[in-house]
C-alpha cells in the first residue's frame, strides 16, 4: 500500500479547533497508517494535534501564486503534485479561498500530467465549489480524498514510484512549512514534531529502489543528496534534540528542495 501524503511534519493544521497551548504535544495521538512498518499519520487527522502551535500567520506560509504548465518529466510532476496538495492544506488554514480555487485548478492539470486527470476532476471541481462557499473542513477531506484517489488511480496504472514521489513533495513542502513555523517561534515540544527517523529512511529507501531511469534524474538525484544531509539533523533525539540552529538548517535544505521541484516545472 502507497502511503498518503505523509505530510506527517505540518501539513496542515485544523482551521476552527479550539486553541491550545503547545505545552506538550503527543505525537502518539496521530491516527495512522502503518507501511513498511513506519508509523504514518494521516494527514486529515493530524490537523486536531499540530493545532496545538497556535495560530502561525498562514498567509505567511503559502506558495507563490502560479499556474504550472504541463510537463512531459512525469518525476517533476509528480513531486510539484505532492507539494501542490500540501498547499491546499495552507490555503483552508489561511481561509484564502481565491488561492484554494487556484490550487485546485493546478491539481487538475498536474494530474492530467500524468494520466489519472478522471480520479481528480470531481474532487477538483468540489474543492473549488466549497471554497467558494467557505466550507473548510469540507475542503480539507476534499483535498485529502484528491491524494487517495491520485495514489489509487496510479497504483492501477503501475506507477507506484511516481505515487511514492507525489507522497514525497508533499513531506517536503510540509517539512518546509513546519519548521517556518518553529523558527519563527521556537521550543522543544514544537521541535519535536521534526524528530521523523523512520519516515527520512523510509524515503531514502524509496529513492534507492527506484528505476535507473528515475534514479538518474538530476532533480531527483539532487533529492536524494538533500535528503542524505536532512536524515542526521532529522534524527537528533534527546538530551540534546533538535536545536534552533537544527530547525533552520532543514528548513533551508527543504526551501532549496521544494524551489527546486517549482524551478522545474515545465522543463523537460
Amino acid at each position: 500500500m502507497i502511503p498518503r501524503l505523509l505530510f506527517v511534519l505540518l501539513l496542515g493544521l485544523s482551521p476552527a479547533v479550539a486553541q491550545k497551548p503547545d505545552k506538550s504535544i503527543d505525537l502518539g495521538q496521530f491516527p495512522a497508517d502503518t507501511v513498511e512498518n513506519v508509523v504514518v499519520p494521516v494527514p486529515s487527522e493530524i490537523f486536531a494535534v499540530l493545532d496545538k502551535l497556535g495560530n502561525p500567520n498562514w498567509r505567511a506560509q503559502l506558495g507563490p501564486e502560479k499556474s504550472y504548465p504541463a510537463s512531459p518529466n512525469r518525476a517533476q510532476v509528480a513531486l510539484l503534485l505532492g507539494t501542490v496538495i500540501a498547499d491546499g492544506f495552507v490555503a483552508v488554514e489561511a481561509e484564502d479561498s481565491e488561492r484554494v480555487k487556484e490550487i485546485g485548478r493546478n491539481v487538475l492539470t498536474l494530474a492530467e500530467a500524468i494520466n489519472v486527470r478522471k480520479s481528480v476532476v470531481a474532487r477538483s471541481n468540489s474543492i473549488i465549489q466549497k471554497a467558494d462557499a467557505r466550507q473548510w473542513n469540507a475542503v480539507r477531506r476534499e483535498f485529502d480524498g484528491a491524494l487517495q484517489d491520485v495514489n489509487k488511480a496510479m497504483i492501477e496504472l503501475n506507477d507506484e514510484q511516481l505515487a511514492q514521489l507525489v507522497s514525497l513533495g508533499g513531506w517536503l513542502r510540509g517539512t518546509e512549512v513546519l519548521t517556518s513555523i518553529v523558527k519563527e517561534k521556537y521550543s522543544r515540544d514544537r521541535a519535536e514534531l521534526l524528530y521523523q527517523p523512520l519516515l527520512v529512511d523510509y524515503f531514502s529507501g524509496q529513492l534507492d529502489r527506484m528505476s535507473p531511469r528515475l534514479r538518474g534524474q538530476p532533480l531527483v538525484g539532487e533529492i536524494r543528496r538533500s535528503l542524505g544531509r536532512i536524515g542526521p539533523l532529522i534524527k537528533k533525539s534527546p538530551p540534546d534534540g533538535i536545536t534552533p540552529e537544527t530547525v533552520a538548517e532543514i528548513n533551508d535544505l527543504s526551501v532549496q528542495m521544494v524551489d527546486l521541484i517549482r524551478a522545474k516545472a515545465g522543463r523537460p
